[in-house]
């Protein structure tokens, strides 16, 4: 019997954190805007003054997969909530429970840090992870539009102040 479990990163994850986050980015097809080392993972996330954490889902004490979140704030809600950046399951355990797992931990820390919402992002071609989110009950919020500043926009754009 197979056995799944959750448990918090540790600072000795650094490196499979960073395999996941590598693996993500090329089935996102994005590898190249990867700038993260395992060193940096481990000098950020687990850092004593980081905001950001992360979680390992392990089958039969094999890391499979892995969550990063931090928290956000709303104003309107005058409340904390949980924003998920990356969730990851190694393609060959799809289906296993690991990312049911994953996300329901995280919600379970939103509810026990009195979060008013859990929230993440999915490419608009995801479809498999856009059918699993909507499976689970979450809502997709097409009314938004993110926006972003990297690299030399965001340089230029502050240094203008």
């Amino acid at each position: 019997m197979s056995n799944l479990i959750v448990r918090s990163a540790t600072a000795d994850d650094a490196g499979i954190l960073f395999k996941f986050i590598k693996d993500l980015a090329i089935y996102e097809k994005a590898e190249d805007e990867v700038l993260a080392t395992e060193k940096t993972i481990k000098e950020t996330i687990f850092a004593d003054n980081s905001h950001v954490f992360a979680l390992i889902c392990e089958l039969d004490g094999v890391a499979i997969s892995s969550a990063i979140y931090f928290f956000n704030y709303s104003t309107w809600l005058a409340k904390s909530g949980l924003y998920l950046e990356d969730l990851y399951v190694m393609p060959e355990y799809r289906g296993k429970g690991a990312g049911v797992k994953l996300l329901k931990a995280m919600a379970k820390i939103a509810v026990e840090k009195d979060c008013a919402r859990f929230e993440w992002s999915c490419l608009d071609w995801n479809t498999p992870s856009r059918e699993f989110y909507d499976s689970l009950g979450a809502a997709a919020q097409e009314e938004w539009v993110s926006y972003r500043m990297t690299g030399k926009t965001l340089s230029d754009f502050a240094a203008e102040l």
